[in-house]
């Protein structure tokens, strides 16, 4: 399952590295004849490639944090609610969570550009203030419900506020949470392109996902440059979900459902 899910990297690795010029191989191809890394070092001569990686990495560094702190703390809130309003609260989530993105496009272009934020950073982070996606505060809200209820008593017996609760009980035991949700958000917004689409229209704010798109418009036959462009553009969050492997090496949904670390 593993080697299938790795055959597109293989292929674009693969691709990288032939000879400028030629066509797509036929079929698969472990290694091409002459292999070169002439692509690399043609894409930054030839487009701003530095700095689609800067922009794209201001949006994570400031999205990521975010929708950590935000998932985590409605899905504390979520938590402290009393069973039967946080059953109600859950599917109010879901809802939300099958609302489809193309239905507030519109709105959300008309609200940015009324408060002067179109050809900014400012709607790629957006999203982070209301957690990306309820489905991160979901995971949040299910390694939460594994804390014991005695821990929460005992810390408001000590006068601890709901903000210590958070800081000091719930999210040292919700550490795999953390770490999938801040994977993903990586993921999401590393990879966000249509946000990117809507909303830049400097090509020195452009985003590494906008800027490939940007090559494939003026280069489509280079197809060595083009795969050069998307290893670089993979080997980031590949980086991230190596780094946090350890949480995929154990039952992700028992860990996160126990709220072990």
């Amino acid at each position: 399952m593993a080697a299938f899910f790795l055959l597109p990297l293989l292929v674009m690795v693969s691709g990288s590295l032939r000879p400028a010029g030629l066509p797509p191989p036929q079929g698969v191809e472990i290694l091409p004849p002459s292999p070169t890394l002439d692509s690399y070092r043609r894409l930054p001569e030839l487009v701003p490639l530095w700095t689609w990686l800067r922009n794209s990495t201001v949006v994570v560094t400031l999205a990521v944090p975010i929708t950590v702190l935000v998932a985590s703390w409605a899905a504390f809130g979520m938590r402290l609610l009393p069973p039967r309003h946080r059953r109600t609260a859950v599917l109010l989530t879901l809802a939300v969570l099958l609302v489809p993105v193309t239905a507030v496009w519109t709105t959300r272009f008309a609200v940015f550009e009324t408060v002067g934020l179109v050809d900014t950073y400012g709607p790629l982070v957006a999203p982070a203030f209301a957690a990306t996606t309820p489905f991160y505060v979901l995971i949040y809200l299910w390694s939460f419900t594994g804390l014991p209820e005695s821990q929460l008593e005992a810390g408001r017996l000590e006068g601890a506020s709901s903000w210590e609760l958070w800081r000091k009980v719930a999210m040292p035991q919700a550490r795999l949470a953390t770490l999938a949700v801040a994977v993903l958000a990586f993921s999401v917004h590393w990879a966000n392109f249509i946000d990117a689409l809507l909303y830049i229209d400097s090509q020195s704010l452009y985003t590494l996902p906008l800027g490939l798109r940007l090559l494939q418009l003026l280069n489509p036959t280079d197809f060595p440059l083009l795969m050069a462009a998307a290893v670089i553009a993979t080997v980031p969050p590949v980086a991230v979900f190596l780094l946090a492997q350890r949480l995929f090496f154990d039952d992700p949904l028992r860990s996160l459902r126990g709220g072990r670390t």
